[in-house]
């Protein structure tokens, strides 16, 4: 297996880039589809079933290849222009961005790939429509900063064995994004097939809200690997962590979104009121105008918030190819930072907002059948991933001490862990 060099400064003479399309143009290919995703998102909801149909109508308009250059058959789009198409989508269900996530992050890598045949056949995977899933938490006994899951020679091949988590979008996807480390130790990105009896993908994310993203376990047992698959993971595109937490914020506000969708909707149809209202309806009750009204102002600061965080990455992307590596340096701090800006408002505007809107209805917005909670449990569910209080601290500390924020995490056993002296697996 070939080692690639670190990242190294290329010129945009040599790099068609996505630097931005016609926004509406772009969103009108796929508003109908988004109306057809919403349509359904509140019995997938009731029933918990995954939306293999929605991610097939994306697949097939196109969705997936939306950042690869036009040159290449994409359609140009800018990460703000991502971010915003995928607010659209979160509003018609916000389960798809999340299990799309994988798949932006593996073409935003992509599209910082030294140009060239490898990253060519990329790009045309992507127009013709596949989609990469994620495979990169492990969970039990696996200590902070080691890797089980491997990638080794097998006769004249490669093999990727261990087993995964929170692998969100895998099982729909074509391909596995897994994060593993090879035999000379070194931790490599390895591009896996799905349609092979050595991975088995499972549905078995129990969590309360973001239910049907396909986050689940996924086993790898001598999965097949080609070698022009295995990704030196410190050719890693350096603004990863922003653009993972940049598709959790458009979930964020889409959330509110759909949140404001539907209670302004309950509000207007009401029939009932109490004696001890303001009004003969609750769509005319200026306390209940009130409570509306500002939650929508929060969700219109959440996704202003979200869509200015998200130009950082875009000059970020651009740097990649600009010439100048201080440039380049600072442009993914002011990607990690900024996305971190947007994470800490964000939860806090559209987690008040899904929550205040119930005080613009009696008891029956409680009702199972309804499913208003939903938006509540979703938003709860993605401002939880990425703890927030570690995100306070960073800026924090970069405000005071010109600390930069970390580009790369991880989780894993530590020491307060263990219990009877019994060692963390290596």
């Amino acid at each position: 297996m070939t080692a690639s060099n670190h990242l190294k400064s290329i010129s945009t003479s040599d790099a068609p880039l996505s630097r931005g399309t016609d926004y509406e143009r772009l969103a009108d290919r796929f508003r109908p589809i988004f109306a057809r995703i919403a349509d359904g998102a509140l019995e997938r909801e009731r029933s918990r079933s995954l939306p293999y149909e929605p991610i097939e109508w994306l697949r097939n308009a196109g969705f997936g290849a939306v950042r690869v250059p036009v040159e290449y058959g994409g359609a140009g789009a800018s990460v703000p222009q991502l971010i915003q198409l995928l607010i659209e989508l979160a509003e018609a269900d916000s389960n798809l961005p999340q299990a799309l996530r994988g798949h932006f992050a593996f073409v935003e890598d992509r599209l910082n790939a030294d140009p060239g045949a490898a990253r060519d056949v990329w790009f045309k995977r992507f127009v013709a429509g596949e989609l990469v899933g994620n495979a990169w938490t492990e969970v039990g006994g696996v200590a902070i900063g080691d890797v089980i899951t491997r990638v080794s020679r097998s006769g004249d091949g490669w093999v990727v064995n261990g087993s995964k988590y929170y692998s969100t979008g895998s099982i729909f996807a074509d391909w596995i994004d897994v994060f593993a480390r090879d035999e000379n130790g070194r931790d490599v990105i390895a591009a896996v097939r799905t349609n092979q009896p050595g991975v088995k993908r499972s549905d078995d994310w129990d969590g309360f809200g973001q239910r049907t993203t396909g986050s689940g376990t996924t086993v790898f047992t001598a999965a097949r690997v080609e070698e022009e698959d295995i990704i030196d993971f410190s050719t890693r595109f350096k603004y990863q962590t922003a653009l993972y937490q940049l598709v959790l914020l458009s979930v964020l506000v889409g959330t509110g979104r759909a949140a404001l969708r539907d209670f302004a909707r309950e509000v207007r149809t009401r029939k009932r009121i109490y004696s001890h209202g303001n009004a003969p309806s609750f769509a005319q009750d200026p306390q209940v105008q009130q409570v509306v009204g500002e939650a929508a102002a929060r969700v219109f600061a959440a996704e202003a918030a979200a869509v200015r965080a998200s130009h950082a990455s875009q000059r970020a992307y651009e740097a990649r190819f600009g010439g100048d590596a201080q440039a380049e340096h600072q442009a993914n701090v002011e990607a990690e930072l900024d996305s971190a800006f947007g994470q800490v408002a964000i939860a806090d505007l559209v987690l008040r907002a899904t929550t205040d809107l119930f005080n613009a209805l009696g008891a029956s917005a409680a009702s199972e059948s309804k499913a208003l909670d939903r938006h509540w449990r979703n938003a709860r569910t993605a401002a939880s991933h990425n703890p927030l209080i570690f995100k306070s601290r960073i800026i924090g500390d970069w405000k005071i001490n010109g600390t930069e924020p970390p580009y790369v995490w991880q989780i894993g056993a530590g020491p307060a862990n263990l219990t009877d002296k019994t060692p963390v697996a290596a």
